[in-house]
């Protein structure tokens, strides 16, 4: 089952970003990833704006292998140092359509 992560991040401290942004990818391609988009273009359409600095979208195969992804030991430095400088929040969501009524999505 196709998984996406959505990471809505907020840096408040810039120093982890250039590693971060060199290196994850590779990691997040070992388990079977992509990035989808890693952007700061963030153009809120309705609601109350978050204090966004970044959005990354990421497919996974599997909630398995995002698990793997997360769990990594080369992942871990960059984890933390993300977490260090940012308020960061990931989301994960499957490849359904909780009505059942988008005949290209599986029904959840």
């Amino acid at each position: 089952m196709t998984v996406f992560v959505i990471a809505d991040i907020q840096v408040t401290d810039g120093a982890w970003v250039p590693a971060y942004a060199a290196n994850v990818h590779d990691i997040v391609h070992r388990h079977g990833g992509r990035y989808l988009a890693r952007s700061g273009n963030v153009q809120v359409l309705e609601g109350d704006p978050p204090e966004t600095t970044l959005i990354a979208l990421l497919q996974f195969p599997s909630p398995e292998a995002v698990a793997a992804f997360a769990a990594d030991p080369d992942y871990a430095p960059h984890g933390a140092a993300r977490q260090a400088g940012s308020v960061s929040r990931f989301t994960m969501i499957d490849d359904t359509d909780l009505a059942g009524t988008i005949v290209y999505l599986r029904k959840g």
